[in-house]
């Protein structure tokens, strides 16, 4: 574990992605990465291999042919053209590769662009992207601190909801939040951060509460508003649509409670009182953090029983003169 947190994944995957725009493929070698990241060709490969579940080189690929099925989604370029640029030789084996990728041809997806699950396995919050270090509470739940770079949050929010069931039943009295209103502006919402893949209608749809004075005053005495909504990009411009609001979350050091796949119907709420256990329960006074509860921090809460369930929760620093 120690090994994959020397790793700045994070970085690693800014530097794919920019190298890929600029069609710097000599930037992409595996020897270039290996050096650059202090390994050698060999153990950097295992890591990679093991974090992402694929080789370099598939990732290059796959990442390459998610920049491409942009390209065929929002231009008017040929499809030829796009193939080339993307380093294909012909247009026909970039068929092929799409297709093989995504089940279905770039010319049928540029007619009707149906929601397809992109093979970027990697995703920035797992504890080794970010110099996270990780432990193990009590009752399966593994809990590690993460720093997450600047995002924005794009939600609905709730001044008075206790809940997820609650935040609905709210919600739904109110004309034009309800939740089939909701989910479906969020639905078409493009470059979102997260993503469950492609059977999943409200993919990267998560639970937050953020810390807002206008919020209802929570048991540790701070104001929350509790929001249902979607991580974006830092650069995200794109027109909001009413009644979503558009939060800058600057970035910021998070502690995470974990816990892994499960049975839905027979496990929920023996997993839920776990996290809530192992959250109750954890020392803080050890690790040189304590809850941070300023104005703009937010709590994400990830729930997705085929992957994990997740909270997330600010945190800082403690200074000099609190240890």
């Amino acid at each position: 574990m120690s090994e994959f947190c020397s790793i700045n994944l994070q970085c690693l995957i800014a530097t794919i992605d920019h190298c890929i725009r600029e069609k710097n493929d000599a930037e992409l070698s595996l020897d270039v990465l290996a050096k650059k990241w202090g390994y050698s060709k060999s153990h950097f490969s295992r890591i990679f291999k093991d974090i992402s579940g694929m080789s370099l080189r598939d990732y290059l690929s796959a990442r390459k042919l998610a920049f491409a099925l942009v390209q065929v989604r929002d231009t008017k370029d040929s499809l030829l053209n796009i193939a080339l640029d993307c380093g294909f030789s012909s247009g026909e084996a970039f068929t092929r590769a799409f297709k093989r990728a995504y089940g279905i041809t770039p010319s049928h997806y540029r007619k009707k662009p149906v929601p397809v699950a992109l093979r970027t396995v990697i995703k920035p919050f797992d504890c080794y992207l970010l110099g996270g270090s990780a432990t193990w509470q009590p009752g399966d739940i593994k809990t590690y601190f993460i720093t997450i770079p600047a995002h924005k949050f794009l939600c609905i929010k709730n001044y008075n909801s206790i809940g997820y069931w609650d935040f609905w039943q709210q919600q739904n009295q109110i004309a034009g939040q309800d939740y089939n209103t909701v989910c479906g502006l969020l639905r078409k919402i493009r470059g979102k951060i997260d993503t469950w893949g492609s059977e999943e209608e409200n993919s990267g749809q998560i639970m937050a509460y953020i810390n807002d004075p206008a919020g209802r005053i929570c048991s540790w005495g701070i104001p929350l508003a509790e929001c249902y909504g979607v991580r974006l990009p830092a650069d995200y411009a794109e027109e909001v649509p009413p009644p979503l609001v558009l939060t800058d979350i600057a970035e910021g050091e998070y502690i995470v409670f974990e816990h892994g796949p499960f049975d839905l119907e027979t496990q929920n709420s023996t997993v839920e009182q776990k996290i809530e256990q192992a959250m109750r329960a954890f020392d803080f006074a050890k690790t040189g953090y304590q809850l941070d509860f300023s104005a703009g921090r937010v709590f994400y809460f990830y729930h997705d029983y085929r992957r994990f369930w997740k909270y997330i929760r600010p945190v800082r620093r403690n200074s000099k003169n609190e240890l």
